[in-house]
């Protein structure tokens, strides 16, 4: 039987503009059991930053809200890492340093110096990359700084791994790469993964659901797709396959058949316009 994880329950949000408060998310539910990877794929401006942050205890729901493990989320935790589209390191540090920082913030007084080093490089292993794990950002490659962001992320060990975007900046070919180490590691530790994505194939490739959100403003959940494909799951092989193309057919039928960009845009005149009032106020 699957193990309820994490629950978002009729979560809304609201944001205060010089016009009036604008309603980013309304009514979004969706339960997530323990080691799932669930990606939120959308058109731009849908809320799915918005879900992510929510869940990251960075904001705060307007109204419903999100329990883990039976507890209420209402502030930042180590039990929820979070991997931006940008790593995010700290350009003066190494890459080992970089990932000392999150496990020093986790397992001071936990764990001795000896078990905190090697923790550290595990997780560098796991992302490969103990070999430059002494070399600054400036001194590796885009996918290589992500690969840190991510070992940071997992050094925390984190109950519920959740990414923003995290290859969206990458050429075609690292973004292969990390995608197959992210299966790899996912199977490894078998971690609760929340992703946002705006490729379908990543979507289909990496997922055990699917959730598609409407377009904003009130953004909800507007389709979740199962996708049951078997893993491993190995993206040459599947390039071929009927079910993994019917998947990604469903997507792509959702994103540009149901969901046009219609609301995008009046959402985009609502965010001019309260930025043209918030200007009129500053003059």
């Amino acid at each position: 039987m699957p193990e309820l994880h994490l629950e978002i329950s009729k979560v809304g949000i609201e944001f205060p503009t010089p016009r009036g408060p604008f309603c980013a998310l309304q009514d979004v539910n969706l339960k997530i059991n323990k080691g799932e990877f669930v990606s939120l794929i959308g058109h731009s401006g849908c809320g799915k930053s918005t879900v992510l942050n929510i869940v990251a205890g960075l904001y705060q729901a307007t109204t419903g809200g999100v329990m883990l493990n039976g507890r209420e989320v209402n502030e930042p935790g180590p039990e929820r890492a979070v991997v931006f589209q940008n790593h995010s390191l700290l350009p003066w540090l190494t890459a080992y340093q970089n990932v000392e920082l999150g496990v020093k913030r986790v397992f001071k007084g936990k764990k001795t110096k000896a078990e905190m080093r090697e923790w550290i490089e595990h997780n560098l292993e796991l992302v490969h990359m103990t070999h430059a794990m002494h070399k600054r950002p400036d001194e590796i490659s885009g996918g290589m700084k992500q690969r840190v962001g991510i070992a940071r992320a997992l050094a925390m060990e984190p109950q519920v791994l959740l990414m923003d975007e995290p290859f969206g900046a990458l050429d075609a070919l690292t973004r292969a790469h990390l995608q197959d180490s992210l299966m790899e590691i996912q199977n490894t530790l078998g971690n609760t993964v929340i992703m946002i994505t705006h490729d379908v194939d990543e979507a289909v490739l990496l997922s055990d659901r699917i959730v598609m959100m409407t377009n904003g403003p009130a953004a909800t959940v507007g389709e979740i797709l199962d996708v049951k494909l078997a893993r491993p799951r190995n993206r040459l092989e599947l390039a071929d396959d009927p079910e993994y193309n019917g998947y990604r057919t469903a997507v792509l039928r959702f994103l540009y058949e149901k969901q046009k960009k219609i609301e995008p845009i009046a959402t985009k005149r609502a965010e001019k316009a309260a930025e043209k009032d918030s200007n009129k106020q500053v003059a």
